[in-house]
């Protein structure tokens, strides 16, 4: 066996490794000369076809539940249409921006083409509405009103319609049930703007571009309830359009159903009552003005007593809430939101605000009664009342002498209230007032419930107004310098009133507090204010935190969320007064201010509680009120410039009563004691009228 020398071995080793390192150098260089081509030559190209390949969502909407009466009717559910969209993206590809194309759909559909234009068109701070405010990329629908042959039309020739589509879709429907519109209480639907969407990325039920959402009533209070949540599948797609997988895929989830308390058969009587007697007072002579009344507006509620759920809720003028779907044109949202209508898209049951009068009453009594006054002690109820050289008249200057406060209640005697705020306006030192006033007047307002919201489940309550001390200062404040500019001592009677304003408007006047005391001066209130009021002093004194909603079930029908009722407070009265005071509520309907309007009524098997209000406002006719309860409901109604209380309300109240307990024919009652239990839950979840 030859041997190879060592020196001859380690060179061949030497020459492999030099021969390996060559290799490898060489594959780097290649490898970094491929990637420098791919990279910084063809970079720009390989960049465009990898961008082609996306991911594309395919949203499918979510059903949004319906919205339901007590007994389970509708009063908001969903029906298919075909819906007409435009995508503007694709519009605005075109060289007129789509015009042509708008112009040429607008004339299948049987639309005029300015309203076509404005309903594609975005909103933004110097754009009229109606326009778009959803998000641009969103398709952006023309009308569901479109027939079968419009739509065939517009898929047959879709070369000709570039960016339009016809397909069925599942709208909303305000299908009023037993003709009760109840419009203010549900509210309307609307498209999501991207900032609600940025604004809901972070919570439990992020916002879609295919969302509408609600914009007012139920449908804004329980939109993440009835809304549910969209599906969403993500295909991966390159850049021709075609599918080449799945990326992901969230299933969804049907909306809730929204379960209220609202019985559509009062509701929509107590919509045509309230017409009614605005159409009954429009025909009456006021001798205050020379004029009929306008009876411009009004409104009723009616609420269980026990639970400060609402029955029914009527607010006047109203609207169509289907007005909304689809889109609005510009002549129907002009008139929602204009004076001329006198702004039907109000819900004055919570949002209308005017001194309520003498429905006021029982909060001054019960005042009196906190600052030491005996219920069944003698007050003088004169004709009339001066102070200084100023005569406050009592309603119809009617003089009854010497009364208790349960008699002043009935026959709704202002000058008995004109004394006792005058006696504790100067008990509390008068124009200079003590370090710490009692302001049991003030006070007990407050204790009722009156100057902040009640708490009911609908959008934009307003407060009202009890003009106490730190109201009559922070007012003085913020007007002080009109006033100075525009007062004179011996103008006329406005500049005289701006004058005196300037000097001494911080003051509580003896004028401010004798003038609240009966319901008047600044003082305001709202219908659901007082009904919530009325109701507590029927259930024996607790302030309930109305309610429209009753319950939230699942659209599968596993789970049901009852909404139960929620106190929060209690009237500022001992046992012993409320009782009192009930008897004589229940004596103006039957003897007092209230008595010729409920004859026939059966008091003995349901007794009825009511007060009388006419309230004046300055520079309009009267504004009427009427209070009442019974041990099941409290019903509380008003009209702005309508009359008095007893005169223009109180028929349409009793009317209502009558209905509810079938008075005359007891096999009639609507609903002779408040709905306690849920429509019917079938197993496949749906819910059934009763």
């Amino acid at each position: 066996m030859t041997n190879i020398p060592e020196t001859g071995k380690s060179t061949r080793v030497t020459v492999r490794l030099v021969g390996i390192q060559v290799l490898v150098l060489s594959l780097l260089l290649t490898l970094g000369g491929r990637l420098w081509y791919l990279q910084i030559r063809n970079g720009d190209e390989y960049e465009a076809e990898a961008a082609g390949n996306h991911v594309q969502q395919v949203i499918e909407p979510a059903v949004r539940g319906s919205i339901l009466d007590s007994r389970g009717e509708p009063l908001a559910d969903n029906e298919t249409r075909l819906v007409v969209s435009a995508s503007r993206t694709d519009l605005m590809k075109m060289d007129d921006d789509g015009e042509a194309i708008l112009t040429k759909l607008a004339d299948v559909l049987g639309m005029d083409p300015d309203t076509v234009m404005e309903r594609v068109r975005l909103c933004d701070a110097k754009t009229p509405k109606p326009c778009w405010n959803g998000s641009p990329y969103q398709p952006i629908p023309i009308t569901d009103e479109a027939t079968a042959r419009q739509a065939l039309q517009i898929r047959e020739r879709a070369e000709e319609f570039p960016g339009i589509t016809a397909e069925p879709s599942a709208v909303r429907r305000y299908g009023s049930p037993n003709d009760a519109n109840t419009a203010q209480v549900l509210g309307y639907l609307s498209p999501v703007t991207d900032e609600e969407i940025a604004g809901a990325e972070d919570s439990d039920n992020p916002l879609l571009r295919t969302d509408q959402i609600g914009r007012s009533g139920l449908e804004r209070s329980y939109d993440s309830e009835l809304r549910g949540q969209a599906g969403v599948t993500s295909y991966r797609v390159d850049k021709l359009g075609r599918v080449i997988g799945e990326a992901d895929k969230q299933p969804g989830v049907p909306g809730s159903n929204l379960v209220t308390s609202v019985d559509s058969r009062v509701q929509a009587l107590a919509e045509v009552e309230l017409e009614k007697a605005m159409e009954k007072a429009r025909t009456e002579f006021d001798d205050n003005t020379g004029t009929n009344y306008k009876a411009d507006s009004g409104a009723m509620v009616v609420m269980e007593a026990d639970t400060g759920r609402i029955v029914a809720m009527a607010s006047n003028p109203s609207y169509d809430p289907n007005d909304w779907v689809g889109g609005i044109d510009s002549g129907t949202y002009k008139r929602l939101t204009g004076k001329k209508a006198n702004y039907p898209l109000l819900n004055r049951a919570i949002q209308g605000q005017s001194a309520p009068g003498s429905i006021f009453k029982p909060i001054p009594t019960a005042a009196a009664v906190n600052a030491g006054y005996d219920f069944d002690g003698s007050y003088e109820c004169s004709s009339d009342y001066s102070i200084g050289g100023q005569v406050f008249k009592n309603f119809e200057s009617q003089s009854y002498g010497a009364i208790g406060l349960g008699r002043a209640l009935e026959v709704s005697c202002d000058t008995v209230y004109y004394r006792l705020a005058h006696q504790e306006w100067q008990n509390d030192g008068g124009i200079k007032p003590k370090k710490k006033p009692d302001d049991w007047f003030y006070k007990t307002a407050h204790q009722f419930g009156l100057g902040a919201e009640t708490g009911v489940d609908l959008p934009n309550e307003v407060t009202g107004r009890v003009p106490d001390r730190q109201w009559k200062k922070d007012y003085w404040r913020a007007n002080k310098d009109a006033w100075c500019k525009q007062g004179e001592k011996d103008g006329a009677y406005a500049e005289r009133i701006a004058y005196e304003n300037c000097r001494e408007g911080m003051q509580m006047r003896a004028g401010d507090s004798v003038n609240y005391s009966i319901g008047q001066g600044d003082t305001l209130v709202t219908p659901i204010q007082m009904a919530t009021m009325y109701a507590a002093l029927a259930n024996g004194g607790t302030l309930y935190q109305p309610t429209v909603g009753k319950a939230i079930v699942s659209a599968d029908g596993k789970k049901v969320d009852v909404i139960e009722p929620k106190a929060h407070g209690k009237l500022p009265m001992d046992k012993e007064t409320r009782v009192a005071m009930d008897e004589a509520l229940a004596g103006v309907a039957t003897r007092g201010t209230a008595a010729w309007r409920f004859g026939g009524w059966p008091q003995n098997e349901i007794p009825m509680h009511a007060k009388t209000g006419t309230a004046e406002v300055y520079g309009k006719q009267t504004t009427s009120w009427f209070a009442t309860y019974t041990e099941d409901y409290a019903i509380v109604m008003t009209m702005s410039q309508g009359g008095t209380g007893s005169g223009a309300s109180a028929p349409a109240v009793r009317a209502v009563y009558d209905a509810l307990y079938g008075v005359g024919d007891k096999k009639k009652a609507l609903l002779p004691e408040p709905e306690k239990k849920l429509p019917k839950i079938s197993p496949d979840g749906r819910i059934e009228a009763r």
